[in-house]
């Protein structure tokens, strides 16, 4: 009897340690919290306002949030990495597509979170693996400065007239979601089930002959932009307003004529990471007072609707493009990669 309770402290100690020294199990107990790592595609500014405001409602995190920030394709590819090993606990900012195909290579943990009645299902993986947050429509960026609104190009392939040669600074492609999804909606758009790339090709190598710059990530693109070293870009909405209203940047937007690809920009719960303090933060980003703050002072279009619409939003003249995210999630990486080795710097 005595050997049988001692077996039984003995494995009680190990279990304790284990939990103890564990990376990602959920909270410690206590009362104490484990650090949570969120890799996130958002604008600092965001992150910052979000996490204080986080950690203000939950003193336990104080401290203990890291915040990397990074291109959404970055996201992909680094959570992708540390499969075996994970880093992050919160993917925070990305589109569905990448979204999506993390979620098919089990990256992300499925769970259901109190939001995700409230939330269309267009919007969000069936398994919920993955939730959309905002909705970010993809237009025309132009300095403000060097152009009124009647120069500025009205449409897509107003980009592509000889009068913008070397006018253009575009963000890298490869490593940012947003870019991505234009340049894979603008491949799209001429060929509806993605089986005839080469309509899409041509004009991509056009646009890339009106090029100017390639930035390496968005402050690059808006320094470039702002010191008008180039006039105009594509890029979301959101981030446009954010540095024109409180960074006092020199960008005005054209919502295309035939319309903006519209994403749906989500976020997840890295499968092996801390869960309790993942799901912690994401269910306080869809806090109602929260998303409405965020909405009016950092120009988010919230994937659930709030009751109470800022100015901006109710006047927005959203002319959503016909865009097939399905067929995009399908091609994308081929397509970028062609455009990566074939069109870049060759138009």
């Amino acid at each position: 009897m005595r050997r049988r309770l001692l077996l039984a402290g003995a494995l009680a100690t190990v279990l304790a340690a284990g939990t103890a020294c564990g990376g990602g199990s959920g909270d410690s107990g206590g009362g104490a919290a484990e650090k949570l790592t969120i890799y996130t595609a958002r604008d600092k500014k965001v992150t910052t306002y979000v996490v204080d405001k986080f950690t203000a409602k939950y003193p336990e995190y104080k401290g203990k949030v890291e915040v990397l920030n990074l291109g959404a394709q970055e996201i992909l590819e680094r959570v992708r990495a540390e499969k075996a090993n994970p880093q992050a606990d919160v993917w925070w900012g990305g589109t569905q597509q990448g979204l999506a195909a993390g979620a098919s290579e089990d990256l992300l943990a499925g769970w259901q979170p109190s939001f995700a009645g409230k939330m269309d299902a267009a919007y969000k993986d069936p398994q919920g693996r993955w939730f959309g947050e905002i909705l970010l429509p993809e237009v025309i960026m132009y300095n403000n400065k060097a152009l009124t609104p009647e120069q500025a190009p009205k449409d897509w392939d107003d980009l592509l007239k000889p009068e913008w040669k070397d006018k253009i600074i575009i963000r890298d492609v490869a490593a940012s979601g947003t870019m991505r999804s234009i340049y894979a909606s603008m491949i799209q758009r001429q060929s509806p089930d993605g089986s005839n790339p080469q309509p899409g090709y041509d004009w991509l190598k056009k646009l890339d002959a009106n090029t100017g710059a390639y930035a390496a990530n968005p402050t690059d693109l808006y320094l470039k932009l702002s010191r008008q070293q180039g006039t105009l870009s594509a890029w979301n909405l959101q981030d446009i307003l954010l540095q024109a209203n409180q960074a006092n940047m020199p960008f005005g937007y054209v919502m295309p004529a035939s319309g903006a690809p519209v994403l749906v920009d989500g976020l997840a719960q890295v499968k092996g990471g801390n869960s309790a303090g993942a799901q912690k933060f994401l269910e306080f980003l869809f806090d109602d007072s929260l998303r409405a703050e965020l909405a009016k002072d950092y120009y988010q279009i919230p994937a659930v609707d709030i009751a109470e619409k800022p100015e901006w939003l109710a006047q927005l003249d959203l002319k959503p493009l016909d865009v097939d995210w399905d067929v995009i999630g399908k091609n994308e990486t081929e397509w970028i990669n062609h455009w990566n080795s074939q069109i870049k710097n060759k138009g």
